[in-house]
């Protein structure tokens, strides 16, 4: 992970933090990390709790015990480690193995990746108004409450405990699709866009990017069997090699793990693989929270840390398939896998071709 992906995983970190409730900041633009200074340890540092500590009205130790948490099961981070007078220090790991196992587990789990026991044996009540948003919003989380163990029941009794802003027009002509994303997509409190925005193939479109990424996925999965190859996720031992590098010119193919240097795919790992692990926790919160707006919204940024990743997957020109081409498209598929079983949870389909 370089330096400049490494800022951006500590805004998502304080990206998750505010939309959960633990911290109430602007999201900085950047977030500086350097090398540890005196009384530091790790690969890198930030002093983005001090930054955030006055806006926050909290002392930089706490609002950096936060941050550590949500920065503590990132992709390609090993360990947060938290120092006078607030700063967070940074261990990276190999993220070879966690994109393995990741993709592995995925693949396993199929539409099911994220599903859990956070609400089992509870009864959630949804009482809603008659309104079709409300009835979208009470639909998709019917879903996400039962993924995670537990029951909906939904009705029109008062008092009112679920009521979104109503659409300022019939969502309808939109059709079911691109009409239930309208209603989802917007947070409760926002009120939804009823345009043909929603339905133009273009990467203006959020809509859009998430069913053409998922529809990318399964493109490659078909061209990669007519190449004679297929997915798996690979050997731990493989390392680097399996996902994210490639032997360098100079070495002879026997000596591959004497000479490697960085395959653009590596580039582009550790935002997917982060978006990836995160997405049983959104899950959960958008179940808990009743907010089916944070799963569409985390489906948007699985795609966005995708597409760039896909042009690595099929071997080019003369290169023939090999494992780390295999690894890749484990990790594509399974990518795909998350975003075919959010779309589904919020009653959305997701077409294999686009």
């Amino acid at each position: 992970m370089t330096p400049v992906e490494l800022s951006r995983t500590v805004l998502r970190a304080v990206r998750r933090a505010v939309d959960e409730g633990e911290l109430s900041v602007p999201v900085p633009a950047r977030a500086l990390v350097t090398p540890p200074g005196p009384g530091g340890c790790g690969d890198y540092a930030t002093n983005i709790a001090l930054q955030l500590a006055r806006p926050a009205g909290q002392p930089p130790l706490r609002v950096a015990e936060i941050l550590r948490q949500h920065l503590a099961g990132t992709a390609g981070v090993a360990d947060v480690t938290v120092t006078e007078p607030g700063f967070l220090n940074i261990s990276l790991s190999d993220a070879a193995p966690a994109a393995v196992a990741l993709a592995r587990q995925i693949l396993d789990e199929g539409m099911e990746y994220g599903h859990g026991d956070a609400l089992a044996a509870r009864i959630v009540e949804l009482r809603i108004p008659y309104d079709v948003r409300a009835e979208v919003v009470a639909d998709a989380l019917t879903r996400l409450v039962a993924a995670q163990g537990g029951r909906a029941e939904v009705d029109h009794r008062e008092p009112v405990n679920l009521r979104p802003v109503p659409a300022p027009e019939d969502p309808a002509p939109l059709g079911p699709d691109a009409a239930r994303w309208a209603l989802l997509y917007p947070a409760a409190h926002d009120r939804p866009r009823i345009t043909a925005d929603h339905l133009v193939q273009r990467e203006s479109n959020p809509l859009f990017r998430v069913r053409y990424a998922h529809a990318r996925t399964r493109a490659l999965g078909r061209n990669a069997a007519s190449l004679g190859f297929a997915a798996e996720p690979g050997d731990p031992a493989l390392g680097d090699r399996a996902l994210g590098t490639r032997p360098h010119p100079a070495t002879e193919p026997g000596d591959r793990a004497l000479g490697t240097h960085p395959h653009p795919a590596a580039a582009h790992l550790s935002p997917l693989l982060t978006a990836l692990a995160d997405h049983p926790r959104v899950l959960a919160r958008a179940a808990a929270d009743r907010a089916p707006d944070r799963l569409a919204r985390h489906l948007v940024t699985v795609a966005d840390a995708l597409l760039p990743f896909l042009p690595a997957v099929l071997p080019l020109g003369e290169e023939k398939p090999s494992a780390a081409h295999r690894a890749r498209l484990a990790l594509a598929e399974a990518a795909g896998t998350v975003l075919a079983g959010g779309l589904s949870l919020l009653g959305i389909d997701a077409p294999d071709h686009l």
